[in-house]
């Protein structure tokens, strides 16, 4: 296992201790280490759902910038570790500096959900009692997750050139306006979508990328 240093320089198996930076509803960075949260889902970035009135909003922007407020709280964040994903993310049970478990919450105050496929239903009363309640994202109305992602990946398939062509490198332009470019075999290569209208593209080779100012994933 990794060994992870706490804030106070000191090391310890299988967890990790410090300030987190909230990726989005259901991973956070604890230092430079992307953290999965373990048996729940939350939704993507992209995402939107419907409000209770019929508005359409961010929810995956919503759903993190509820959990960066809760985390904010009390500092720092732990995480004890369970297993590595298929990206290679640590996949984790969180708690706050007080003791408040993270996964349970964000599932229990509707900003997630219990994913059955990885959980085994440890989160299902929390979600029977977010949906009772119409708390958070069970206000209105919202695709699953992974429904969500699967919809992603089948619109980027149909959009996507034929490999004979050779230009599956996906040019991406992430939240901060960088241009990064993922070829086939990198971690996020899968579940980048590549959105042209926003000046996303697909190259042909990593050297027509890079000349036209797009730099490599590292991962």
């Amino acid at each position: 296992m990794t060994l992870v240093a706490d804030e106070s320089g000191a090391h310890a198996a299988d967890r990790l201790i410090g300030r987190a930076t909230v990726i989005d509803g259901d991973t956070i960075e604890i230092h430079g280490e992307r953290i999965r949260f373990n048996g729940i889902d939350a939704p993507e970035s992209a995402q939107t759902c419907l409000s209770a009135g019929g508005r359409e909003y961010r929810c995956g922007a919503a759903s993190a910038n509820a959990l960066a407020e809760f985390l904010a709280k009390s500092v720092p964040a732990s995480c004890d570790f369970v297993e590595r994903d298929r990206y290679g993310r640590f996949v984790g049970t969180c708690t706050r500096a007080d003791g408040a478990g993270v996964n349970e919450w964000m599932v229990e105050n509707g900003h997630a959900f219990d994913w059955p496929r990885y959980s085994g239903g440890s989160y299902a009363l929390s979600q029977e009692l977010a949906e009772r309640e119409s708390r958070g994202l069970w206000q209105g109305s919202f695709d699953w997750p992974w429904d969500w992602r699967r919809g992603a990946r089948e619109a980027t398939a149909a959009r996507q050139p034929s490999t004979e062509s050779g230009c599956v490198i996906k040019g991406n332009i992430n939240s901060k306006g960088e241009r990064i470019f993922h070829s086939p075999g990198q971690r996020d290569y899968e579940r980048t979508v590549i959105h042209e209208d926003r000046g996303q593209r697909w190259f042909c080779s990593q050297e027509e990328a890079i000349a036209a100012g797009w730099r490599p994933a590292r991962r």
